[in-house]
């Protein structure tokens, strides 16, 4: 089994090392990700610029890790058209640092690094934790939820989206699967205003926290992590 692992916070990321050494007791892994933090660039690819790929030390012994100046898409193109010698048989996305759930997923760099996948005929896995929370329940629930995804199968063009979530793995009420997507958004870029002198206006997203759990609709994403539940659910490619 050969897995790629790519993510959208940084090849630098906790939530990536952690992946990569969770994929490593199902196959041979190799990791591409992103130079720098790409966030919220959804299925962005860059065409108007040249990317640097590197060769890179990497904190866990996966077979080779390389960093790409590009976005999400841009890592799991040049993986697949450059740095691979033959497909991958999965490609694993995150840990996203910050769930994907709702509405949030039509902006996930996460996600759109699996579409990308789908799109070429690999299946793939979403994984998104907490932001800015330990990574105990995704280190402990990684591997048999993935193996549990790859034995089920999924459809052309689907992705399974994995969130774990902000409980300590005493308080984890356990897994609950085909969530819907809530039609709502969890977090609000919520823009903080300061006037500049020259009468222009900065805004900087707060990206606070939006949804109240106790608002979600039953059986969404959003509801199964508000209420202490690993949330697995599949998400559509828009155009598959």
């Amino acid at each position: 089994m050969k897995i790629l692992v790519v993510n959208d916070d940084s090849i630098h990321s906790p939530g990536i090392a952690l992946l990569a050494e969770k994929a490593m007791a199902l196959g041979e892994v190799t990791v591409v990700a992103p130079a720098h933090q790409c966030s919220a660039m959804s299925q962005k690819l860059s065409i108007h610029a040249a990317l640097r790929v590197e060769k890179v030390p990497f904190p866990v012994p996966v077979k080779e890790a390389y960093q790409v100046d590009g976005t999400p898409v841009d890592c799991v193109k040049a993986a697949l058209q450059y740095i691979l010698k033959e497909k991958p048989d999965y490609v694993f996305s995150g840990i996203n640092d910050g769930y994907n759930v709702g509405f949030d997923i039509a902006y996930s760099g996460t996600l759109g690094a699996a579409f990308e996948a789908v799109m070429n005929g690999i299946p793939a896995i979403a994984f998104s934790n907490t932001i800015n929370r330990p990574l105990d329940v995704a280190g402990l629930y990684l591997v048999p939820v993935a193996k549990e995804l790859m034995e089920k199968g999924q459809a052309p063009g689907e992705v399974w989206n994995v969130n774990f979530p902000a409980v300590a793995p005493g308080a984890l009420k356990g897994i609950l699967r085909d969530r819907t997507i809530a039609p709502l958004q969890f977090y609000s870029e919520n823009y903080a205003e300061q006037r500049m002198p020259d009468g222009s206006v900065l805004l900087k997203g707060q990206g606070e926290p939006l949804t109240d759990g106790r608002k979600a609709p039953a059986g969404s994403d959003i509801e199964a992590v508000m209420d202490g539940y690993i949330s697995i659910g599949r998400v559509k490619s828009a155009v598959l």
